[in-house]
Formats: C-alpha cells, sequence, structure tokens
C-alpha cells in the first residue's frame, strides 16, 4: 500500500465514475442500535498469536501455517470459509502461489456488507532507517496482523449476538508484494501492490457478486493513529466514509477520528473493490502528519511487532465498525 500521485488517480476516478466530496456533515446523533462491546484485548491476543508463525509473505511456509490458522478461527466463530487461490505476478516477473481467505456469515443472504485487511507481510523492511534490514522481512503486527485480528473478533461477537445481514471478512493476500524502494523507477508502481484484491474483485466482478458497501482495515492498530477519512474513500464511498467518521465521534472517539482532517489519496485493495468490482468501499488507514512516515514509525520497518501496538486504538477503531455493523438491524 503506498500513496499515489493526485494527477495519476484523479484520471482513474474520472475514468471508472467516481465521485468528489468533502463534507463529514450530518445529522447531530446518529440512532445507535443495541451493540456488543468490542474487545480489545482479545484482539490483541489474534494479533499476537498470527505474529508468532513469524513474517507472513505470500508463499511462504509461515504463510501457509497462518493461512491454516485463520481458517480454523474463522471456522471456529461460526463462518463459512472460502479459500481463493489464485497465481500473482510480482513486480520483478516472479510468480507467486497467493490466497484470499473469504470467511462469510449468513451466506445464504444476497444482501451483504465486506470488512476487508490484508494479511500477508512485506518481504522486505525498505523503509527501515537502518538499510541493513531493507530485505529483512517485517513481522507485520500492525500492517497486516492488526487488521485481520479485528475481523476474527467482530466474526466472534457475531457469533454471540447475530444478525440478519450477510457479512464477507475478506484477508486479501498479497497486497505488500509491491516493488521495493531500492528497485523503484520514476515510472509508476501502483499495480504490483495489492494482487490478491484485485484477483478478487475481478472474480466478484465476473460473477455478479454485489454488496452494499465495503470497509477495509489497515493498519488500525499502531501506537499514536489517527484515521482521518482517506480521500479515494470519500470519492466512491463518501457516505460511509462521513459515517464511520462521525460514529466514531459519537462513541467517544473524536481523538482517533478527527472531523476537520482529510487523509491522502492512497492505492490499497479498496481501490480494486471500488475500480474492479465497482463496490463502494472505504479505507480506515492512519495519517501521520510528522514522522519519517505518514503511515507510521513503524510502516515497514522491523520494529512493526506486537510491542508497538496500543489497545486503545484497536478499541477504538474496533468498536466503532462493530456499531456500524449492528446498525445495519436499524
Amino acid at each position: 500500500m503506498r500513496y499515489i500521485l493526485f494527477a495519476v488517480l484523479a484520471c482513474m476516478l474520472a475514468a471508472c465514475g467516481g465521485r468528489s466530496g468533502r463534507n463529514i456533515g450530518g445529522p447531530d446523533t446518529i440512532t445507535l442500535a443495541p451493540c456488543p462491546t468490542f474487545n480489545a484485548d482479545t484482539c490483541m491476543k489474534y494479533i499476537q498469536e498470527q505474529c508468532e508463525f513469524g513474517p507472513r509473505v505470500t508463499g511462504s511456509k509461515e504463510a501457509g501455517l497462518c493461512r491454516q490458522y485463520l481458517v480454523e478461527q474463522f471456522r471456529r466463530f461460526g463462518a463459512v470459509v472460502e479459500e481463493q487461490q489464485a497465481d500473482v505476478t510480482l513486480w520483478d516477473g516472479k510468480v507467486l502461489p497467493a490466497c484470499n481467505i473469504i470467511a462469510k456469515l449468513n451466506p445464504d443472504n444476497t444482501d451483504r456488507i465486506i470488512i476487508c485487511a490484508h494479511w500477508d507481510s512485506r518481504p522486505w523492511a525498505d523503509n527501515d532507517e537502518d538499510e541493513k534490514n531493507h530485505r529483512t522481512p517485517v513481522l507485520a503486527a500492525n500492517d497486516g496482523a492488526s487488521g485481520v485480528a479485528m475481523m476474527m473478533e467482530i466474526c466472534r461477537l457475531l457469533q454471540e449476538t447475530p444478525i440478519k445481514v450477510g457479512i464477507d471478512f475478506i484477508c486479501f493476500d498479497a497486497e505488500d508484494m509491491g516493488t521495493p524502494q531500492w528497485a523503484e523507477t520514476e515510472e509508476s508502481t501502483s499495480d504490483t501492490w495489492c494482487l490478491g484484491s484485485k484477483f478478487w474483485a475481478e472474480r466478484a466482478q465476473e460473477e455478479g457478486y454485489r454488496a452494499r458497501y465495503g470497509v477495509l482495515l489497515d493498519m488500525v492498530g499502531g501506537r499514536g493513529s489517527v484515521f482521518p477519512a482517506e480521500k479515494v474513500s470519500q470519492d466512491y464511498a463518501q457516505p460511509i466514509a462521513s459515517l464511520v467518521v462521525r460514529l466514531g465521534n459519537q462513541l467517544g472517539y473524536g481523538h482517533y477520528f478527527p472531523l476537520n482532517r482529510d487523509g491522502g489519496y492512497l492505492m490499497d485493495d479498496h481501490v480494486n473493490v471500488n475500480r474492479i468490482a465497482r463496490i463502494p468501499c472505504i479505507d480506515i488507514v492512519p495519517n501521520f502528519t510528522d514522522g519519517p512516515s505518514s503511515f507510521g514509525p513503524t510502516w515497514h520497518t522491523v520494529n512493526d511487532t506486537p510491542e508497538n501496538i496500543d489497545v486503545n486504538v484497536l478499541e477504538a477503531v474496533g468498536q466503532t465498525l462493530t456499531q456500524l455493523i449492528y446498525n445495519e438491524e436499524l
């Protein structure tokens, strides 16, 4: 996942019917459905369990073991699980086997929403301040495990307190296999990222799959994170982008969901969901205004470890998302 030039993305949006909108306003008070409490400590446990496998680089032995764990976990929480196999071509022409994991609740209900995250780890810590670490795989506690862990915890809650709407929890593979920094050129490399979601979106479009909307979770546990509405999300899915920020504020998490800030334009999995599958999808992703990266100090470094996850951030995003889902019952 990476930032992309505004001019490039503007052309993409125009070609695919993107809409521009920056209004986070709306009714002052949102009606709240009864909603269970998101357990950030349990979410943290799921992060640690993923990291115990080591870096889950696409096609690796560690990824294979973690994949088994994820499938078993979602099945334990009552989901029907599909393993979507794909061969993906990397920036250097190498082909790797990848697997998207799709966990379905209420699979017979055609009225559906998508919650998604990527589960793979970056093979290279190429944003680390120490160049010696640039070819070291990233443990990906935040950039990978946090979003998947949040989906597992919400799936567990939905098993205990079911709702009628269909939910698809999608773990995308090969999101973070994009061109390493040392091999980048002046030409755009955005099409080397988010390979698993591209494969899923192409199949979804071919099969006529539909959903009301999607929510992508990317790096939702990092210490110091805040989550302004990302701009592609606003262009394609402004009502949901606005609703999430307003819900977060109403639930007492306004510090994490600023009303008066925009995030940047990102090339992330939600772009493929929006552009190819044509399902409005937002990206809950941090935006830092200082430090070595706008994605936070641990992004694509050897420091993306469980020790740098903040359970308060997990709670803010997790409870807001849980409320969004249960509000579908209103």
